[in-house]
């Protein structure tokens, strides 16, 4: 796992942009695989700003999704689907065509998690997983206690995801939905490559925990000290509580311009 201090979040998106960028000169069609929220705007805010600079052509990136709402109709504004398509798929001009999601208004849920599972996998595999994480340490919406090897699936949202998410929804928690189909540990650490970006002081225990605690299901997010090739981009108020962050920073620091991120 490597661990990358930035000044702000502004800084880790127009890094973790330039990944993406290097990804699609290397393999045009990379399927991205994209997180919702307020911690990944500035990654497709600088992604766009390549896109509309001709920097990066992204004409046939595909893009799929981390999790979904389960309920919620797939044009309802805070539907996961209906979030993507205006904060990522749009903005880089892509058509709707180019992505894919699990299906949160199916009448059979289990189909419709193991449906999306296998299509991600027909789909050649997620080239670039991008990932927020909870103040207790989820992933997608793998809370505590998740199996580290789960699939596609539907999971309940603790309390206190649902009170985290209520900023989504006019802060009334009572319109969050409770169950939702998120990719499990094991589906998204298939992914080639797996970058997690956190932000803010709140972020900072579930950090240190990710990134210097043993790995264990009561912190999702730790499952990525077994991937082969993760990334955790962090500002620093979120590195705060990292004892090892002064390493950190001369590994960086001192990084071959070879490896890339």
């Amino acid at each position: 796992m490597e661990v990358v201090i930035v000044p702000d979040g502004k800084a880790g998106g127009e890094l973790i942009a330039e990944a993406i960028g290097a990804l699609l000169s290397r393999k045009p069609d990379a399927l991205l695989g994209v997180a919702t929220g307020s911690t990944p705007l500035p990654i497709y805010r600088a992604l766009a700003k390549k896109v509309r600079s001709g920097a990066v052509d992204v004409s046939r990136a595909r893009i799929c999704q981390l999790d979904e709402y389960v309920g919620l109709p797939a044009g309802h504004p805070e539907s996961y689907r209906s979030v993507v398509l205006r904060e990522v798929v749009e903005p880089l001009g892509l058509s709707e065509e180019s992505f894919m999601g699990p299906d949160g208004s199916a009448e059979d849920i289990p189909a419709a998690c193991e449906a999306y599972d296998k299509a991600l996998a027909e789909a050649g595999g997620v080239d670039i997983q991008l990932l927020g994480i909870g103040t207790d340490g989820h992933i997608g919406f793998n809370e505590p206690c998740s199996s580290l090897a789960s699939r596609t699936r539907i999971k309940t949202l603790t309390e206190q995801t649902r009170i985290d998410n209520a900023r989504f929804f006019d802060d009334d928690v009572s319109q969050v939905p409770h169950h939702v189909i998120t990719q499990g540990i094991g589906t998204i650490l298939e992914a080639r490559h797996a970058i997690l970006l956190a932000t803010g002081e709140g972020k900072a225990d579930a950090v240190a925990q990710t990134v210097e605690g043993p790995v264990a299901s009561i912190v999702p997010a730790s499952a990525l000290q077994l991937h082969p090739h993760a990334t955790v981009v962090v500002d620093e108020a979120a590195a705060s509580k990292l004892k090892l962050a002064d390493y950190f920073r001369t590994t960086y620091a001192t990084k071959p311009s070879w490896q890339g991120l």
